[in-house]
């Protein structure tokens, strides 16, 4: 039997295959140990964005509070878009998942694909925002669409007569620093408060671009120096409020039949 000779070729090879094996070993282990507490900090961060838009956190607010803060004030529901009609939520329902899915999603038609999504999850997942009596004050819906670089994910706030908003925010996006970025700036996102999503005809009416806050009920002025993440705002606005996003179930809250 030849002695094995790690100095040779096929010894270095050996060495270095090995070593890649125990490496990935490592960290295929490592991600599945991880799983479990990247979920619960996925699921931490989520509720901490929707009370963040709802006005529920405090500047001293600890992580730990987090999780009952939400228990106590949000209700989770799942809405049939086409319809605006609460439903029994999926198991483990996500949004991103189920859009990418041809049977849970919907192809959305070039036209009327003002935010740039291609599909979308036919449900939706909403917060009910309770105060101390249990009544619902606000309701927080998601929104997404694509920026300049990325696709830009957020929540948006409205009282319950479905038009009013209290709040946006913007958690997740991939746009430039100091410019695209800005739609996280508290400031920007300030100037959304008391603006109508729709119009007296029930349609979106959000409109983001130079000089667009002379309309005192619907304008928004665009970002500086960011003109298509300005408009990739402008777009996520008129479809997540339209008739192809949450426009049937404002309606229905509007009417008081939600």
């Amino acid at each position: 039997m030849s002695k094995f000779n790690k100095d040779s070729v096929g010894g270095t090879i050996s060495i270095v295959v090995l070593l890649s094996l125990i490496c990935a070993i490592i960290v295929a282990g490592s991600a599945v140990l991880l799983k479990d507490t990247q979920d619960e900090q996925k699921a931490l961060d989520k509720q901490r964005n929707i009370l963040s838009v709802a006005g529920l956190l405090k500047a001293d607010t600890a992580s730990g509070q987090i999780k009952d803060i939400f228990a106590k004030s949000i209700e989770a529901r799942c809405v049939e878009l086409h319809s605006g009609d609460y439903v029994q939520c999926p198991a483990n329902f996500d949004a991103k998942n189920a859009a990418k899915d041809p049977a849970q999603s919907t192809a959305i038609p070039a036209e009327a694909d003002k935010a740039g999504l291609r599909t979308r999850a036919n449900l939706a997942e909403v917060y009910l925002v309770k105060d101390e009596q249990g009544q619902v004050n606000q309701i927080v819906l998601p929104m997404y669409g694509t920026g300049l670089w990325s696709v830009m994910y957020g929540f948006v706030s409205v009282e319950p007569d479905g038009n009013t908003i209290k709040g946006i925010t913007y958690y997740e996006h991939g746009e430039t620093p100091g410019l695209g970025g800005e739609i996280e700036n508290p400031r920007w996102q300030a100037n959304f408060v008391g603006k109508k999503l729709l119009n007296e005809q029930g349609e979106p009416a959000i409109r983001i671009g130079k000089g667009a806050s002379a309309d005192k009920d619907h304008g928004v002025d665009a970002l500086s120096g960011a003109t298509l993440t300005s408009n990739g705002v402008d777009g996520t606005f008129k479809y997540w409020f339209g008739a192809n996003g949450f426009g049937p179930y404002l309606a229905k809250l509007k009417a008081g039949a939600n």
